[in-house]
């Protein structure tokens, strides 16, 4: 009996540990999960601005959305503009601070630049 139930403290020791390993691995070498600016304008501003930002959808006649590879506009906006715009919405587009981080949002002025025609 004596026995028995030291056999079962060590399996649960065992068990205790591997679980606490188990935890303690997950967290390690997986750092942040890198940003991809494609998959976020895909998500939050395609359905307006298209899929090439041209906002050729009907969402964007609708909502007037801005054509991102325009040359003009891209020449006469500074990145601080785009990034306030995104950031706490302009007109009728929605403010996008508490749904995307700073990251994301200075990722996606970047993408909107690489729009340019």
């Amino acid at each position: 009996m004596k026995r028995a139930m030291q056999l079962a403290a060590l399996g649960a020791a065992l068990a205790c540990v591997a679980v606490a390993a188990s935890v303690a691995a997950r967290g390690q070498g997986h750092g942040k999960t890198p940003v991809n600016p494609a998959v976020t304008f895909a998500k939050n501003c395609a359905t307006c601005h298209g899929k090439d930002g041209r906002a050729k959808t009907f969402k964007a006649k609708f909502n007037h959305a801005r054509d991102l590879t325009d040359a003009g506009w891209q020449s006469d906006v500074t990145d601080e503009r785009i990034f306030n715009s995104i950031s706490n919405g302009k007109g009728k587009m929605p403010s996008f601070k508490k749904k995307l981080t700073t990251e994301q949002i200075e990722s996606l002025v970047a993408y909107v630049r690489g729009l340019k025609k």
